[in-house]
């Protein structure tokens, strides 16, 4: 009787390990593998991250596509120390005036578009950087999960002045032109050292829609966004809102 049973039991086993299997072929084999690509992908991110605050990102996945797009672009890593100083102030300025007082979010300014119905954005610059150098374009959810994820990670290893040199070098200035040098040389004929305060406040004006709007003839509305920029900038020099990423 007793080996009766324990067959029944051990058949009863069998039958419901292949219908388990029935249900969700692999098994705990595409977990173990869903394990090791979350593992590779936090690694590669972490590797990447402490290598980019020495080695400069060589081009990221969105400069590739519209590379494919215009059939090239145009761009050319330039150091901070070899960009006129009005350049970073007037980007801070106008992207993101508390850059040196968050740790990656800006409390304050996530209330007040939340205050404003989310018709503005509240994104920092360290947010966006991480966006343009290690996500994709375009407003979804799961992209602002991740950017969530890895903003923080970002401020531990970057130094404020750092991020702010990525993001100057990575950031779109016009269709095909990527980062300060490129586009200092493509509006002005002139290089990142010798942009004015007000190009320089021209260029950061272009920077939330930068294929429709053009500093070299700039419209208006830039001309008075620019004016406001070259005013935020002198101030953020004077009460110290600079001092983190000046030399």
């Amino acid at each position: 009787m007793a080996k009766k049973t324990t067959r029944k039991t051990r058949a009863k086993k069998t039958a419901k390990s292949q219908a388990a299997r029935l249900r969700w072929p692999g098994g705990r084999g595409a977990l173990r593998w869903a394990g090791r690509a979350l593992a590779g992908a936090v690694a590669l991110f972490a590797l990447t991250t402490l290598a980019y605050t020495v080695l400069n990102p060589p081009t990221t996945a969105y400069i590739l596509a519209e590379s494919v797009r215009y059939g090239g672009i145009k761009r050319s890593w330039v150091d901070m120390e070899d960009m006129a100083p009005e350049v970073p102030r007037a980007v801070v300025a106008a992207e993101d005036a508390n850059f040196c007082l968050h740790w990656g979010f800006d409390m304050a300014a996530i209330r007040e578009a939340i205050d404003q119905g989310g018709t503005r954005g509240a994104s920092t610059l360290t947010q966006q950087t991480v966006k343009n150098v290690f996500l994709w374009q375009g407003r979804s959810w799961p992209r602002k999960a991740l950017e969530a994820l890895m903003t923080p990670a970002v401020e531990l290893v970057w130094t404020k002045r750092r991020t702010l040199e990525i993001y100057l070098n990575v950031a779109e200035f016009g269709k095909g032109v990527f980062g300060i040098e490129a586009a200092a040389q493509h509006y002005f004929g002139v290089s990142a050292k010798e942009l004015s305060g007000a190009r320089a406040a021209l260029l950061a004006a272009a920077l939330p829609n930068p294929k429709e709007r053009n500093p070299a003839r700039p419209s208006g509305f830039l001309r008075k966004r620019a004016r406001q920029i070259a005013e935020g900038a002198a101030t953020i020099d004077a009460d110290g809102r600079a001092a983190c990423f000046q030399g």
